[in-house]
């Protein structure tokens, strides 16, 4: 998988991230949130960004 950086909210590597993929998906990199009451899959995850993150992306035209 080739992975691609859009944006993030910081140049270290431990901050929330957007990446783009070539399989035409979005990683994100974020924090693993608790205290959420979800019934989760044990082959999912849940990972929480700040909306920032995903309007700096729109208004950038990462994503559409």
């Amino acid at each position: 998988m080739r992975v691609t950086k859009l944006v993030s909210t910081c140049e270290l590597k431990d901050c929330p991230t957007l990446y783009a993929t070539d399989r035409d998906t979005l990683l994100v990199q974020g924090e693993t949130p608790t205290g959420h009451g979800l019934e989760i899959p044990a082959h999912e995850t849940l990972v929480e960004i700040p909306m920032d993150l995903i309007r700096r992306a729109v208004r950038d035209k990462l994503i559409q």
